[in-house]
């Protein structure tokens, strides 16, 4: 997928609640809209995971909650989809290691990939630098320095790699909570911090 073309797809799915943290990304959109020169169009699109819609997106969103527990045609896609190159980015809106939301994921992980698929990323993975640099890793989030969730901070990301490229990125830190908010409210924030959304997609339209 060309780095110029890009469009936000959440993914849907029967388990669970799926549509969480509404205006995050409009706030995302408008971030890649000031930073770069990537065409985007600005109208989130809703995508059911059990459809071949699927496999047009650059780029996919997954989150909640609650239950992850795919149907046998969601399952097929979401592992179709990854093997042939695409990217999904997947945030735990509990931050909570030991919540329902991860406990699930993660077990679906293990029935697709395999139970050693899914690591954590490295410090020094290109996520981090392939356009704003992030010495320390993934930024933390004001949930886990208020003590949302499990209370801990997550020093870490995990992935699982499809030849050689990271083709899931899972988040425990709660970024689309941390993102949701007006987009014209950024100017309030000493610090952006949309900014890591922005590698992210870089890094899902570039590797």
């Amino acid at each position: 997928m060309p780095m110029n073309e890009f469009f936000f797809t959440r993914i849907q799915y029967e388990s669970g609640d799926w549509d969480t943290d509404q205006r995050m990304p409009s706030n995302v959109m408008n971030s890649l809209i000031e930073y770069t020169t990537i065409q985007v169009d600005t109208e989130e699109r809703v995508v059911p995971l059990s459809s071949d819609e699927l496999f047009n997106a650059p780029f996919c969103y997954l989150s909640g909650h609650k239950l992850v527990q795919f149907t046998k045609k969601e399952g097929d896609n979401f592992k179709k989809y990854l093997e042939n190159g695409g990217f999904i980015f997947v945030d735990d809106c509990n931050h909570d290691i030991d919540g329902l939301f991860a406990k699930s994921f993660e077990q679906q992980m293990g029935l697709l990939f395999g139970t050693k698929a899914l690591k954590k990323l490295r410090p020094d993975h290109q996520i981090y630098s392939c356009f704003f640099e992030f010495e320390d890793g993934p930024p933390t989030t004001s949930q886990e320095l208020n003590g949302w969730g499990d209370d801990i901070v997550h020093d870490y990301l995990k992935g699982i790699e499809f030849n050689g490229r990271t083709g899931l990125v899972y988040s425990n830190k709660d970024y689309g909570c941390e993102w949701d908010y007006d987009f014209r409210n950024k100017r309030w924030y000493r610090i952006d911090n949309t900014k890591f959304s922005v590698n992210i997609v870089v890094y899902a339209l570039t590797s």
